[in-house]
């Protein structure tokens, strides 16, 4: 083989290069978006007035009152988040969670407020009684443990109380069975029926939601949840999990935790025909935080990362805590070229 032959066999026929060599031609052939309006911040609310307090695991993050909150969210709104998401941490608990549909509770005022104070933010409330209960658990207790059916009329009775303040979205997180079909009907029988139901329909009993439990005080005092939340092992479960919940009523169905489970963001978002949610849950933004502040990791570029890949698993709507820092890198167009090699 000549030296001429020898010079033009050894160039590789395809040059992926070609198309990742600039910040605007890797944007132009990005074959996965991240949209500010796709994202959605959690907010967690107490009662009183003027009170920021920081969570020590969720560095940036604060429980905030009423009034606090609808600044937040107001900023938010203004960065082009598309939504929030509100979890209240009342004063008071009972054996119940009477607090989850008190209509001068810390949630039906936030969500009165924030849409007074941000009229086109898309208002989320978040359903369930582990926050409100002095057990912990997500339902009422009986002898038997956590009575499944007794809850259903709680939980859709919180639902309405939030479509009443004015909640366009209600997210039942409980995990309780037939808890879609339950506040759907109160929703209905209320005059609710344009509101949208995202149901935590796939939500594992997993080890990355210790940040939160500390932020909304809602560990349990005794047991735990695996017998009503998922068991990480399994995916066609899940599958069954979200059909349930789509033919209960439930408008998009989410994926809890994120990062741990991308196979299954992705085996639900083939299985069914309406939005996925992920949420990129509170362990995960703080173990990223935790790396970061020892020198290991690029918080910045991680974030970012971490949440194309939630993207890319098929979710069209991504809870994040980052929700924040994403919308304000997404106007820089740098931030496009966060991820380096």
């Amino acid at each position: 083989m000549s030296d001429h032959e020898r010079g033009k066999w050894s160039r590789p026929p395809h040059r992926g290069r070609r198309l990742r060599r600039t910040v605007g031609i890797r944007a132009m052939v990005a074959e996965t978006q991240l949209v500010a309006a796709q994202l959605v911040a959690p907010l967690f609310v107490i009662e009183g007035t003027s009170i920021r307090t920081p969570i020590a695991s969720m560095p940036g993050h604060y429980r905030l009152s009423v009034d606090l909150a609808a600044r937040e969210a107001a900023d938010l709104a203004a960065l082009g988040v598309g939504a929030v998401l509100l979890f209240g941490i009342p004063n008071d608990k009972d054996a119940q969670g009477s607090g989850s549909w008190d209509e001068q509770g810390p949630v039906a005022r936030a969500i009165t407020a924030i849409k007074a104070a941000a009229p086109t933010l898309v208002v989320w409330a978040d359903v369930c009684l582990c926050e409100y209960t002095d057990h912990g658990h997500c339902g009422i207790l009986s002898d038997a443990g956590v009575d499944n059916d007794a809850s259903l009329p709680l939980l859709a009775r919180a639902a309405v109380c939030y479509a009443r303040a004015g909640a366009d979205v209600i997210a039942p997180s409980d995990m309780m069975d037939g808890r879609v079909a339950a506040i759907r009907a109160a929703l209905d029988q209320a005059g609710f029926v344009d509101r949208t139901i995202v149901s935590y329909a796939v939500k594992y009993a997993s080890a990355f939601y210790g940040p939160f439990r500390e932020a909304a005080g809602s560990t349990p005092r005794s047991g735990d949840r695996r017998a009503y939340q998922m068991d990480a092992p399994n995916v066609r479960e899940a599958i069954r999990e979200a059909k349930a919940d789509v033919a209960e009523g439930a408008d998009v169905v989410m994926v809890k935790p994120g990062l741990p489970y991308l196979d299954v963001v992705r085996a639900v978002r083939d299985a069914v025909d309406v939005p996925v949610a992920v949420y990129q849950v509170s362990g995960e933004f703080a173990m990223l935080h935790a790396a970061a502040d020892r020198g290991w990791i690029d918080l910045d570029a991680a974030m970012w990362e971490t949440s194309i890949a939630l993207r890319r698993a098929g979710a069209s709507i991504l809870i994040t805590y980052f929700a924040r820092e994403i919308a304000m890198r997404l106007s820089d167009q740098e931030s496009r070229d966060l991820v380096r090699p």
